[in-house]
């Protein structure tokens, strides 16, 4: 990733739907409150539904100098022209979804131990790893990490020189926010946190002040290599 990309992995919003709003609702409450990082997730959709959808939020996230991310989805992101996907470990290895894409997009990995980061180290351009707490966003969830699980990653992953970027996800609400960067990773992933409030908008707003003002991410985010 090149040092824009990275300065909007700060906070990034995965799409989800409840009562009031639709998938493309959600993503639309993020860019107003000031997110810059999206990634489209509808799991049980088929890729005609997430065609449709990324199609229409594409323009509103590059109107709002945003990433676009496709949740799995190799060959639409390639087909629609978005940023890049994340996959998850039971999605295409991201080697292989490397050969399809080529280096001009973002390949993002889901990771839940050390061993996970290993598989995935030099074919993703960053790391999500969770979750860090029980969340029913997600089926099948792995075991929870916590903030102690966050550190050991993360000390390990430093440890042996894979500065990859991390991203944390899972059940994370903003007053969690300060901890989990203070173990090192580089960035929060949200969804109901934001989706479910009852101004998502100003949710959005109040967790990226919230990360702003931490302590720790002007290290973080402060001198960004371009070739990251």
């Amino acid at each position: 990733m090149n040092a824009d990309q990275l300065y909007k992995f700060n906070l990034q919003f995965i799409t989800h739907f409840n009562d009031l709003f639709s998938y493309s609702d959600s993503a639309k409450l993020a860019l107003e409150g000031g997110c810059k990082w999206i990634q489209l997730r509808m799991k049980e959709a088929s890729d005609g539904d997430v065609e449709a959808v990324a199609r229409e939020l594409m323009p509103l996230c590059k109107k709002n100098d945003a990433v676009f991310l496709l949740d799995d989805r190799v060959e639409l992101c390639k087909k629609i022209g978005a940023d890049g996907v994340h996959l998850g470990k039971n999605d295409m290895h991201p080697a292989d979804a490397r050969k399809i894409l080529g280096d001009g997009f973002i390949i993002g990995g889901t990771c839940n131990t050390f061993d996970d980061v290993l598989r995935v180290k030099d074919d993703v351009d960053y790391i999500g790893c969770g979750p860090f707490r029980y969340t029913t966003t997600k089926k099948n969830l792995a075991p929870v990490l916590g903030l102690d699980g966050y550190k050991d990653i993360v000390w390990n992953m430093r440890s042996q020189g894979i500065n990859s970027p991390i991203v944390a996800i899972g059940g994370i609400t903003c007053a969690d926010i300060p901890k989990i960067l203070e173990t090192g990773v580089n960035g929060i992933a949200l969804s109901g946190t934001i989706l479910n409030a009852g101004d998502p908008v100003a949710e959005t707003r109040n967790l990226l002040s919230t990360i702003f003002a931490s302590p720790t991410r002007s290290f973080l985010f402060g001198d960004v290599n371009e070739d990251i």
